[in-house]
């Protein structure tokens, strides 16, 4: 197969980890005889340094004329500190989602083995937990109408019922390719949004017989998430609810660092870890590449290429199991390792594993 992809590494530790993916790419590339052509473009904190944009014009045409998109994060602390600054590095990803259509963020959340002890639950609640949250990524209050003043401030969580069943499609195919359970996260005792998203979601139901759809309120999908991360299989959510509840996915396997991401529509799809840019270990080679390889392993499964994604996916397990770790997740006692050391002993694996 011939692909291109676009790659933005951005800020902070972006660089770092995203030189570690093209290479676990190149390495099942060579291993499976595919063609990938990369170009590389400036967005976040990078792109406002050089050209006074977050999201220049000239890296939405290398993403719209690429296959997919390699990205890692952005953000930089000199925004973070000035509230007063008009332009910020994470309008960049939010034009990126705007631009590319991008409105399903699917995030899956699993567990290692290796690392079930780092996870903030007990063994007995965690171990076997494998879900998928799907987040609605252009509408709600991220992008409605919006007022700030000294006295009062407003934001509007305007959904309409085609946002609404785009993304449910989205949930129910996913549903199907696994344990055909979803749960549909909402506020609908209080919200009008999301009474919508209910009446539509009621509706859909009948059209997936094979799918056991249930209900859940989002404060009560936060403790249940806790309590028993296993009930779920598939869950899908508004924008707002998705952010924080994702997050929250997260850390139950133990680190962000581990999980990978992807944002799909009506455009060029992007593939990028969950965490953010880390910029105080910025160009120290500590950053866990881990989620940023295994967002490879999601790309190649997106075009079908499902032994490619499942050998990147091995070959993470190896290095976990090999103790080859940067610091945050390595045991007490062992060496840790740098990131570019665990993105080579990766690629060297993949090169060298025979079936």
């Amino acid at each position: 197969m011939n692909l291109k992809i676009a790659v933005l590494p951005g800020d902070g530790i972006g660089p770092e980890i995203s030189v570690q993916g093209v290479e676990v790419m190149k390495s099942t590339a060579r291993k499976f005889g595919h063609n990938i052509e990369f170009e590389e473009a400036l967005v976040g904190a990078a792109a406002i340094d050089a050209v006074g944009d977050p999201f220049p014009e000239k890296t939405f045409e290398v993403c719209r004329n690429s296959d997919a998109v390699f990205f890692s994060a952005v953000g930089d602390t000199r925004f973070d500190n000035n509230p007063a600054a008009k332009v910020r590095p994470e309008q960049g990803l939010l034009a990126m989602r705007k631009k590319l259509g991008l409105f399903a963020n699917i995030r899956p959340v699993e567990t290692f083995e290796a690392l079930i002890h780092l996870s903030p639950l007990r063994r007995e609640i965690v171990d076997g937990a494998d879900f998928v949250c799907i987040r609605e990524l252009t509408g709600g209050m991220y992008f409605g109408k919006k007022e700030e003043g000294d006295e009062c401030a407003y934001d509007t969580n305007l959904y309409t019922r085609a946002e609404v069943e785009r993304i449910l499609r989205v949930a129910y195919d996913y549903a199907r390719r696994r344990r055909h359970h979803l749960t549909v996260v909402d506020k609908a005792n209080v919200l009008a949004s999301s009474r919508l998203w209910r009446r539509v979601a009621k509706r859909m139901a009948d059209e997936y017989p094979d799918v056991t759809t249930d209900f859940m309120y989002v404060d009560n999908a936060a403790m249940r998430m806790i309590q028993d991360p296993k009930f779920f299989d598939v869950m899908v959510t508004e924008n707002t609810f998705g952010d924080i509840l994702t997050d929250e996915g997260s850390v139950i396997s133990g680190s962000m660092g581990l999980l990978p991401s992807a944002s799909t529509g009506e455009s060029t799809p992007v593939f990028e870890p969950v965490h953010g840019s880390w910029p105080q270990a910025k160009g120290l080679d500590i950053a866990n590449p881990l989620a940023q390889i295994l967002s490879a392993a999601m790309l190649f499964e997106y075009f079908g290429l499902k032994e490619e994604g499942s050998l990147i996916r091995k070959a993470v397990a190896a290095s976990l199991e090999a103790n080859v770790r940067t610091g945050d997740i390595q045991v007490e006692g062992e060496k840790a390792y740098s990131t570019s050391e665990v993105g080579a002993w990766i690629s060297s694996y993949i090169d060298n594993y025979e079936a």
